[in-house]
């Protein structure tokens, strides 16, 4: 699997989510049809630095590898982030069916996410793992 195009595409979603939710709270609470109170946009535009901040470090790390026990913490990361936000989102939409369709497309986003970064987590990003002589601890070439 490709990791640096999972990695950009939810960095990109996240950072731009971050940017939305620090900059135009306000008109983001009206759209949700909650009650505008000073504390939620507080508690919003502090939403937004996490997101934007997660974003950020999805970034900087889409180059590296990825995947088993490299960069473990940002695939567990990443995963718990997307599962239990995905199962919130599942959660709210149940409880409130008339919530506006952007709600039920997000949430469809989280469990696409969810189920490439639990593949990311558990399957070792490498195809085909290096073979080392037993003695030597050295790489052993195959030649055709």
């Amino acid at each position: 699997m490709n990791t640096k195009i999972v990695m950009a595409s939810s960095a990109i979603l996240l950072g731009a989510a971050g940017v939305v939710l620090t900059f135009v709270p306000d008109e983001l609470v009206r759209y949700m049809r909650w009650a505008p109170m000073e504390s939620l946009l507080f508690v919003v535009q502090l939403l937004g630095a996490l997101y934007f901040a997660f974003g950020m470090l999805n970034w900087m790390a889409k180059g590296s590898l990825i995947g088993g026990i490299y960069n473990r913490p940002i695939a567990i990361a990443n995963l718990s982030h997307f599962l239990i936000a995905g199962l919130a989102l599942a959660k709210g939409l149940i409880a409130h069916p008339d919530l506006p369709l952007s709600v039920c497309l997000i949430g469809i986003v989280y469990i696409v996410f969810t189920v490439l970064f639990g593949i990311i987590l558990f399957r070792h990003p490498l195809s085909q793992p290096s073979q080392h002589d037993s003695k030597t601890n050295k790489p052993v070439e195959y030649h055709q």
